[in-house]
């Protein structure tokens, strides 16, 4: 319970410190929940296997690239397994993001510091937006924000503050506060969230941690807790056990 107490109380302290921006990430990770459920959607559909790598994030991570139903990123040391069938839309999400150049334009050095380098490495649904269905869309989305976005974060687990905050603007409610989790050789943060949607109950859990100067989320969510527990269970991670390098 300390550490899970810690992981909180860095969150909340640093909530405070951060001014709440348009931060391409965050927003995308806790607004994956509703890009793919079955409200009527206008957003087209994705062919079920893009051959086209996931778009270039600028900076120390590469973007990875899915082979064989497995999404490799050789810069985080991770694999994420993404089951059968699934509907990949990472390109579509970093177009959707994609800045206008007059915007680009007006807002400034800190609105440059913050959404350069957010990007979307991985965007997974279980089907396409326009497929109806009565259970939840699965998914799983990664992304990497360029830790400029967030003046003196340090800690995976501050991350967790202005996330939890989206999140619950956004109706989750908080399951279980930030605490750290191992996947393999990382040590990550992770909090437990969920939503009623209709007669269902969606289920997300984010994961963080910091590295190469971005902060890393993994946002998995689905219809129960034991598929999220078996998407995390794709996941894993090599190489020396760091969340900030």
């Amino acid at each position: 319970m300390g550490t899970r107490n810690h992981g909180l109380a860095e969150a909340l302290r640093y909530s405070k410190l951060v001014r709440l921006g348009p931060r391409a990430a965050i927003i995308l990770a806790l607004s994956v929940a509703t890009l793919g459920q079955d409200s009527g959607s206008s957003a087209s559909s994705s062919p079920k296997h893009s051959k086209h790598p996931p778009a270039e994030v600028k900076g120390a991570i590469d973007s990875g690239s899915v082979s064989n139903g497995i999404y490799r990123n050789a810069s985080l040391g991770l694999a994420c397994k993404i089951p059968a069938g699934w509907v990949l839309r990472t390109e579509e999400l970093n177009e959707r993001e994609k800045p206008s150049e007059s915007a680009a334009s007006a807002t400034g050095t800190e609105a440059a510091a913050s959404s350069e380098g957010a990007k979307v490495l991985l965007a997974a649904f279980s089907r396409p937006p326009d497929a109806r269905a009565e259970d939840v869309n699965a998914s799983i989305l990664i992304a990497a924000e360029n830790e400029l976005a967030y003046p003196g974060l340090t800690d995976a687990a501050q991350y967790f503050g202005p996330l939890t905050e989206v999140a619950k603007a956004q109706g989750l409610s908080v399951d279980e506060e930030p605490y750290e989790v191992a996947l393999g050789a990382k040590t990550l943060v992770r909090s437990d969230f969920h939503k009623d949607v209709g007669s269902r109950v969606m289920h997300q859990s984010t994961l963080a941690l910091l590295a190469h100067g971005y902060a890393v989320s993994i946002t998995v969510i689905a219809g129960t807790e034991d598929d999220v527990e078996e998407l995390i269970d794709g996941l894993s991670f090599s190489g020396p056990t760091s969340s900030h390098k």
